[in-house]
């Protein structure tokens, strides 16, 4: 029983970080049709913010956590206006921006570490103590991770099925070239579309990095597995998205606990290639058929 609890948290603290990184990885790809790069060094740059929020401006972590994701959306925009802008309309545009954001992705990365240096840092954001369910202590930072990546969640769901931009984000998202016969402003979604994946990225950094270390290239391992996540569940696919990050989550907790840390990651790449096999366009995703 113990056994089963330690992994059930476990599994559900990757999983509500994973998925809020995802989400993001996801909107972008159904809008832009954009597999962004930069993701990773965006995760690293929310948690570095909310260490200089805490620890150098003094703020309460609330607060810190609004600075985090306030400078991960402006990056966020800062992609669109100073790349994607320019190229999405060029019919290269999926394997341009790639390059593009990968080279921004490590020109921000040397940025962090000439400011904060390569050494690890703690992340101030956190709870200390936590409580028990039987054998099994249970800290509450981690009760902190799930409540606040659940409460985003749900207001990002809200967010796109009940507001204006909500509705523009999914018309896009389904038929670019509808949504701009229909007078939707093709320009204005992208760049919110990147500001809201920047933001949650940013939020997902600051909770990856109050339960690890805080170091440039903390992104890299998780916007990897936000690949994995968005691969099986079907790129484009949100709901999708949310569903196998919380299963890649458990299923991640449980190899760790019975075959260790290092087959993770391997045992992961393994369902992909099986989810490819058996379903070219996701667990999640729908066949689609083109007519000529």
């Amino acid at each position: 029983m113990d056994t089963a609890v330690q992994i059930v948290v476990s599994g559900l603290t990757l999983g509500a970080m994973y998925a809020v990184g995802t989400i993001g990885l996801s909107l972008v790809w159904g809008a832009l049709r954009m597999l962004n790069m930069a993701h990773g060094v965006l995760i690293a740059i929310g948690g570095y913010f909310s260490y200089q929020a805490i620890d150098g401006w003094g703020l309460p972590m609330p607060v810190a956590l609004l600075v985090a994701m306030l400078a991960g959306a402006a990056m966020g925009a800062l992609i669109y206006f100073c790349a994607a802008r320019f190229m999405f309309r060029n019919e290269a545009f999926e394997n341009n921006i790639f390059i593009v954001t990968f080279g921004l992705a490590i020109a921000l990365e040397n940025g962090i570490l000439k400011v904060f240096g390569g050494y690890p840092l703690a992340q101030p954001f956190s709870l200390d103590g936590g409580f028990r369910i039987g054998g099994v202590y249970v800290p509450w930072q981690n009760v902190l991770i799930v409540v606040v990546s659940v409460a985003v969640m749900v207001v990002m769901a809200q967010f796109l099925a009940k507001t204006r931009m909500g509705r523009a984000i999914r018309a896009t998202a389904q038929n670019r070239d509808a949504a701009l016969l229909m007078g939707v402003p093709i320009g204005a979604v992208f760049a919110q579309v990147l500001a809201i994946a920047g933001s949650l990225a940013a939020l997902s950094g600051v909770l990856l990095s109050s339960i690890t270390t805080l170091s440039p290239q903390v992104g890299f391992d998780p916007m990897l597995k936000a690949f994995i996540i968005c691969v099986i569940a079907g790129l484009g696919n949100v709901i999708g998205a949310l569903y196998a990050a919380f299963a890649m989550g458990l299923f991640e907790a449980a190899i760790q606990f019975f075959l260790g840390v290092r087959f993770a990651l391997p045992l992961m790449l393994l369902i992909v290639i099986a989810a490819l096999i058996w379903r070219p366009y996701g667990v999640f995703g729908k066949k689609q058929v083109t007519r000529l």
